[in-house]
């Protein structure tokens, strides 16, 4: 539900100013709730707007700051329609609110235009719902290589109200210890092939449920992992467990990278996905064709899969998938959230390449230059595809 609040000067006939909001209102064929100065509730429904209804009404505003900011944070969304200066009225307010670092947006245009953004602010609403107050694990620290992944707890708490814990590996490790007796899903199972895989699916899947213990006992949404510390502690791969807790809706990412688990969060939230994390193996700057690798994909983003070892190892249990060609996008955001980087494409083929990764998809760009930002200013290794045209959502929720 939207929940509509007015703003009105006392000098307007509150008779005439009545109708034409009753017309303004049924024009724009929403779902609303009216409320007008009444702000108890305000910061609770799906969407809140603040409706100028005419010019003058700008004290009226500094009136009702401190309740507004009382119940949200969130930015303060101008609705008008431009008559009796009420757009005057709401660009005085949104400089004043610019000038005291307060967010904010004035609806104003034609009724199609108008009901567009509405749509698109109830979306990104929701998503900065499901957002606030998520806790997300970093299980052992960031891989020795991401160099630059650095993250700003801090900025992601205040931008996102997502809470980061950090978390022992030892965690896992005890838990894994502990698992004695495991049953081999019969998904599993089957795809075990080789003697080595047969050997490895039993402690792959004493892996995922060592990981799946961890995320419920620190009710945790999603988690990234220091997976190749596992490799020499355990002899096996994080990738089935992966794999696995991403298809179940827990957001589950590889080598402790925080960012690329931030950007596979955000993906989720927008496309009921984890994503799809990854690196370029191969780039083709004229073209605009890259091609994506790694030994783990969500088995919901999948039309099959097949288990390999580890790649770089050699051991353990990889996942190669083979998704559906089509539309996808590529995503990514900085640690400290202040870039992120955004493109549309075409998955056109997946490869099962001896000499990489385990899962690889070919992308072709949308825009071919877009493949400049990955040799000149990428945002880390790691990115995240995922399926359909995302872009607009993405750069609205990230604004």
């Amino acid at each position: 539900m939207i929940a509509i609040y007015t703003l009105t000067s006392a000098l307007h006939d509150e008779e005439a100013v009545a109708r034409m909001t009753q017309q303004f209102l049924n024009s724009l064929n929403i779902e609303y709730a009216f409320k007008g100065t009444n702000y108890d509730s305000y910061g609770t429904a799906d969407l809140d707007l603040l409706y100028v209804r005419t010019g003058g009404s700008e004290s009226k505003f500094l009136e009702a700051l401190p309740t507004l900011r009382a119940r949200s944070r969130r930015p303060i969304y101008l609705l008008t329609n431009g008559k009796s200066n009420s757009l005057a009225a709401s660009m005085e307010i949104l400089s004043y609110m610019n000038s005291h670092g307060i967010e904010g947006e004035i609806l104003h245009g034609s009724t199609d235009y108008i009901n567009r953004r509405v749509t698109a602010l109830v979306a990104i609403e929701a998503a900065f719902k499901q957002l606030k107050d998520l806790r997300l694990g970093i299980v052992g620290a960031p891989s020795d290589w991401l160099i630059s992944s650095v993250t700003n707890a801090d900025a992601v708490k205040q931008r996102l109200g997502i809470d980061l814990v950090k978390i022992s590996l030892d965690e896992v490790l005890r838990r894994f210890n502990a698992i004695t007796d495991v049953e081999v899903p019969e998904a599993l199972a089957a795809r075990a092939t080789t003697p080595h895989l047969q050997s490895a699916v039993s402690d792959a899947q004493r892996l995922y449920l060592a990981m799946r213990s961890l995320c419920d006992e620190y009710q945790l949404s999603g988690f990234t992992v220091r997976c190749f510390d596992l490799l020499s502690q355990v002899h096996n791969t994080g990738c089935w467990a992966l794999a696995r807790l991403n298809a179940e809706g827990i957001t589950a990412g590889c080598e402790g990278d925080v960012p690329t688990l931030l950007a596979m969060t955000l993906t989720r939230v927008v496309t009921g996905v984890s994503g799809f994390q990854c690196n370029p193996a191969n780039i083709d700057p004229e073209r605009g064709e890259i091609t994506f690798a790694h030994c783990t994909i969500p088995l919901n983003m999948v039309e099959r899969y097949e288990l390999d070892t580890h790649f770089e190892s050699g051991i353990g249990v990889g996942i190669r998938g083979f998704a559906a060609n089509g539309p996808v996008t590529i995503f990514k955001v900085s640690g400290d959230l202040s870039r992120f980087f955004v493109a549309e494409g075409t998955l056109v083929r997946s490869e099962a390449k001896p000499d990489l990764c385990r899962t690889q998809q070919v992308i072709e760009l949308d825009n071919a230059a877009d493949a400049r930002y990955f040799l000149t200013a990428p945002i880390g290794n790691h990115h995240v595809v995922m399926p359909g045209h995302h872009a607009a959502a993405l750069r609205s929720l990230l604004k």
